[in-house]
């Protein structure tokens, strides 16, 4: 770590690994110049991180001639002037430490409309950028019909026990393919604009602060997934992840229910600053985008675990399908509120 300091022309006087995240390596560093984080990219995943330093400098260098005063995690230059740096195989990155924290949880509606509020001021503070400019990070990431087409191939090549004993959950999401049909439909409508969007809207990515004794989102991070994209994605994330009172990985699925308060507070927190931005057309698909990413979800799961665990691994037996029928029951849960 002493080389990696040096580029910064760091004198660290204390550091320490954060163990919130899954996919980067993430410390905190106190040095002669201040606190900072340093993080590494995972390459494995983002097979072009420069592409992710593209993109987080285009947005970066825009916002400080545009709107200097919103709250952004700016790269740190090295001493030679870059924002990248490999080194023995790895990829790192650093920001100035911003003064808050992120939540694990998402405790209650109050919490809902601030997360929702800062990812979409995010998108709304970049509305005339031009976001065809930005890189693909990750290939078709929210692409609904690819995700189907993938399940449609494991059905024909995927484990022949393990699909034999999934047939009523293919029937449910065969039934439900219409989702597929309505995203086509939705991003070919001339009335959806294509914008900014972070792609990984969990809770754990907005920063929160105690401002006059309320708690306040003051800005969102974890820029990796920042691509141009439909806001589908980022509000069907939220509801994906925050709404559920249990995680997906819960087997008992009895317990799976949704909070209408945080639903809610979902939309009048995203809406507070996107409401001008969205198209009738878009509003009217405000509901479908949690439709959307979690049938995309479930989609995801089942077919990992007819492929064998081979994407997003498995620490049990069988554990890719029970977060499937997680994601199914959760569906159904979320339908319920409509």
């Amino acid at each position: 770590m002493e080389s990696i300091f040096k580029k910064y022309g760091w004198e660290v006087k204390t550091y320490s690994q954060l163990h919130q995240g899954l996919i980067n390596c993430t410390y905190e560093l106190s040095t002669n110049k201040g606190e900072y984080i340093l993080q590494t990219v995972n390459h494995h995943i983002f097979k072009h991180p420069e592409f992710i330093d593209f993109n987080i400098n285009e947005i970066s260098a825009y916002l400080a001639s545009n709107a200097p005063d919103y709250l952004f995690t700016h790269l740190e230059k090295t001493t030679e002037g870059k924002t990248l740096i490999e080194w023995e195989g790895k990829y790192y990155r650093a920001f100035k430490k911003i003064d808050g924290y992120a939540l694990s949880v998402l405790e209650n509606e109050f919490q809902a409309f601030e997360a929702a509020k800062q990812f979409g001021q995010f998108t709304q503070v970049l509305s005339k950028f031009d976001a065809t400019k930005l890189k693909i990070t990750l290939p078709d990431f929210h692409n609904l019909s690819l995700r189907y087409h993938q399940f449609e191939q494991a059905l024909l090549n995927g484990n022949k026990q393990r699909i034999e004993l999934a047939k009523m959950d293919i029937s449910f999401l065969k039934t439900h393919q219409h989702y597929v049909d309505q995203y086509q439909k939705f991003i070919q409508h001339k009335e959806v604009k294509q914008r900014v969007t972070h792609h990984d809207t969990k809770i754990s990515n907005v920063l929160f602060k105690q401002l006059k004794g309320l708690e306040k989102g003051i800005c969102v991070i974890d820029l990796d997934t920042v691509m141009p994209g439909y806001f589908i994605s980022d509000i069907g994330d939220m509801c994906r992840t925050c709404l559920c009172n249990v995680t997906e990985e819960e087997a008992n699925l009895n317990l799976l229910t949704v909070d209408a308060l945080k639903w809610e507070a979902i939309q009048k927190g995203y809406l507070s600053e996107m409401q001008s931005e969205l198209s009738n057309f878009e509003l009217d698909h405000f509901f479908f985008a949690g439709q959307f990413m979690i049938y995309m979800q479930a989609l995801r799961f089942i077919t990992d675990h007819f492929n064998m665990d081979i994407y997003y691994g498995a620490k049990k037996e069988g554990q890719n399908y029970i977060r499937a029928l997680n994601q199914i029951r959760l569906l159904e849960v979320y339908n319920a509120l409509k």
